[in-house]
């Protein structure tokens, strides 16, 4: 049950969201346990953001999941995030954010996990 948002101060046209889109799909496999079938995405670009002041482009990247998973996993996710949201965004993995949120309570299709 994972959940990617992307919000950046970048400009986001459908095709580039549809790049995210997948991008993301791909990526929330270096979870354990995690895959694409589960995967809720939100992409909003052209946020009011700024980081350390500045209003040069950034992103801020939020992955919920149910349960929990290690540090080395959290690592090579924020590695391969980094690297792919530069390449697709054209921001420097300098001014990328990512936060993990392990969710104990998950509530789908009229019950929880």
């Amino acid at each position: 049950m994972p959940y990617i948002e992307i919000r950046t101060n970048v400009e986001i046209d459908r095709n580039r969201s549809e790049v995210l889109k997948n991008l993301l799909g791909r990526e929330i496999e270096l979870l354990p346990g995690k895959t694409e079938q589960w995967l809720m995405t939100s992409v909003r670009g052209g946020e009011d953001m700024s980081l350390s002041g500045s209003r040069e482009p950034c992103v801020m990247a939020t992955v919920s999941l149910f349960g929990r998973a290690g540090d080395d996993a959290y690592d090579a996710m924020t590695a391969s995030l980094c690297e792919k949201l530069r390449l697709a965004l054209n921001v420097p993995e300098s001014r990328i954010y990512i936060k993990y949120e392990e969710v104990k309570h998950w509530g789908w299709n009229g019950s929880n996990f």
